[in-house]
């Protein structure tokens, strides 16, 4: 049974029907769907994502309906490539979290990454924080100090990794492969060390890819294209 209210983020919403928006909710109860009617109204400008919420649902089905919606906060104002790595974060948990599963330390890393983003934080950091979490929460996390057979990642090694089982020692240079060095300051986050934001990427869209179902991630190819220079 869900509280009566509680806080929420708005993943995503779209048109549904004459005046009503279907809208992808993140709450510490997990992500749930819900009818929002009137959306062209008050409800309607708050419903905005990135915005701190206090949501009353009701409704025992999939599909719940909003009863009550106010702000809770002060609005996140996220632009250029913070907005677009706030989209990139409500993509990954509309495709990754199950519906209606409770995942309260993900809804407050998420609250915390949205802030932060907003206030200017090096984004690099933030994502890979959020996504080293959000896979541990979900039951797909590994460890960065220790190879899939138990033994200490050594620093001068190199390792691959099996998704389903952790870091593999490889004997020698291959495409995708990771330095035990890279590895190692990964699990201190420490950032500082050359070449682990890089490989920490790298790493993540491994360990998220088989999660994703083959399909890519629209939030990430928008943020490609900011990125890219201008053509003459």
């Amino acid at each position: 049974m869900l509280p009566l209210s509680q806080p929420a983020y708005v993943l995503h919403s779209r048109a549904y029907r004459e005046s009503s928006a279907l809208v992808d909710f993140l709450t510490p109860q997990g992500r749930l769907r819900a009818v929002l009617r009137g959306a062209r109204g008050k409800a309607g400008t708050l419903a905005r994502p990135f915005v701190p919420l206090e949501v009353e649902f009701r409704g025992r089905g999939e599909l719940k309906n909003v009863a009550r919606l106010e702000a809770a906060g002060i609005a996140n104002l996220l632009s250029g490539e913070a907005l677009f790595s706030g989209l990139y974060l409500n993509e990954l948990l509309i495709r990754l979290l199950p519906a209606e599963d409770p995942h309260p330390i993900v809804f407050e890393h998420y609250a915390m990454t949205v802030l932060a983003l907003a206030q200017g934080r090096a984004l690099e950091p933030l994502l890979r924080a959020f996504e080293w979490r959000l896979l541990d929460e979900l039951g797909y996390g590994f460890a960065l100090d220790r190879d899939a057979h138990g033994q200490p990642i050594a620093a001068g090694g190199l390792y691959r990794l099996q998704v389903d089982a952790g870091l593999e020692p490889v004997g020698q240079l291959q495409p995708g492969v990771f330095l035990g060095a890279e590895l190692l300051a990964m699990a201190e986050a420490d950032w500082s060390a050359p070449g682990a934001l890089a490989a920490a990427k790298r790493l993540m869209r491994q360990a998220l890819a088989p999660h994703l179902g083959g399909r890519p991630l629209v939030s990430r190819e928008l943020f490609m294209t900011l990125k890219e220079p201008p053509r003459d």
